[in-house]
């Protein structure tokens, strides 16, 4: 479990970087790197996403399936907003 919190802590991790970066780089950018969260459309998808990968994930691997599904629905979303956002 404890590999499974650390490995999705640095993805997270390092997407938040990289997001720094680009703000730097480019003012403005972060608010549209993480304008997922304010999307409702995005958000239901991933709330479905972690819903379903959350209850096979726990039947599978316990709590560790949990750690990953709630990251898998944190990139849903993201992409869903990037493809309803045009």
């Amino acid at each position: 479990m404890r590999q499974a919190l650390l490995t999705v802590a640095v993805i997270l991790a390092a997407w938040i970087i990289k997001t720094a970066v680009t703000e730097l780089r480019h003012p403005g950018s972060a608010s549209r790197e993480w304008a997922f969260l304010h999307d409702s459309r995005a958000l239901s998808c991933g709330a479905v996403t972690a819903g379903l990968l959350g209850l096979v994930g726990w039947l599978h691997a316990g709590g560790e399936g949990l750690v990953w599904a709630l990251l898998a629905a944190a990139l849903a979303a993201y992409a869903i907003s990037k493809v309803h956002s045009g």
